[in-house]
């Protein structure tokens, strides 16, 4: 009788060039880079353009005085419906439903991680910039040149617009084989969540602006992440083969 090999003996273990390999990949390449440096400067413009009183405050209460809901109202019903999908809980509860499945399904806790990351990220950079600009929402200010600025408003930049742009993005990002239509879907949904916040009276286009930049530079920076993410995914995996009965026993 043939002795058992050593390879059907021995425990399966993931190469280690496996477990380390997201930490040798290489920074963002020149087009992120440039990508990242563009929607940085965009994203200072418009706050600068906001704090400075430029004429970008101007187009904010042109859009405001215009009170498009009124003059399409039979929109109304629809759009405070769709403007959902940019809020925070029911769309982290969507797409994390979905994560938690592909998760389970591949036993990989990577999508999970990198989601978690994103929605933290987007939260502190965006909720630093509320609380100093403490700025109020259209529908509390009722003049031309009212002080909406540093009145412990929370509505600059629109968090309604980033956390549309964040979500549904990392859901492209982490669809690799519908990447680029994933992509595309999740611009056209953040662009529309934004313009409905518009229309509805709820933020300043100047708001809308600067959720678009935050939301994306929170998804450029994302990758920078992603050897840490990867690493901490391979370590959970390895602890539950480590749990399994009949599994490789713990590491030291």
């Amino acid at each position: 009788m043939q002795a058992p090999t050593e390879s059907s003996s021995a425990p399966t273990r993931p190469p280690a060039e496996q477990v380390t390999a997201y930490s040798t990949w290489p920074p963002l390449d020149r087009t992120q880079t440039t990508l990242l440096g563009l929607t940085a400067l965009a994203y200072l413009i418009v706050i600068a353009g906001v704090l400075l009183d430029t004429a970008l405050v101007d187009l904010d209460w042109w859009a405001r005085l215009a009170q498009p809901y009124h003059r399409w109202p039979e929109l109304e019903p629809l759009l405070s419906a769709w403007v959902v999908a940019g809020q925070r809980g029911p769309s982290a509860i969507a797409a994390g439903g979905w994560l938690v499945w592909r998760a389970c399904r591949t036993h990989n806790a990577r999508p999970l991680l990198v989601m978690g990351t994103a929605l933290l990220l987007l939260n502190v950079t965006v909720g630093t910039v509320k609380i100093v600009t403490g700025r109020l929402g259209p529908h509390y200010a009722h003049y031309v040149g009212s002080a909406e600025l540093f009145s412990g408003g929370t509505i600059f930049p629109s968090g309604h617009t980033a956390n549309a742009v964040v979500t549904w993005g990392v859901l492209a990002y982490l669809a690799a084989r519908w990447r680029r239509t994933g992509a595309v879907l999740a611009g056209a949904t953040a662009c529309s969540i934004g313009l409905t916040t518009v229309y509805l009276g709820t933020h300043w286009v100047s708001d809308v602006l600067a959720g678009w930049a935050a939301g994306l530079l929170v998804l450029l920076v994302l990758p920078l992440a992603e050897p840490l993410l990867a690493t901490a995914a391979d370590r959970l995996a390895a602890h539950r083969r480590s749990r399994r009965p009949g599994g490789p026993p713990a590491g030291p």
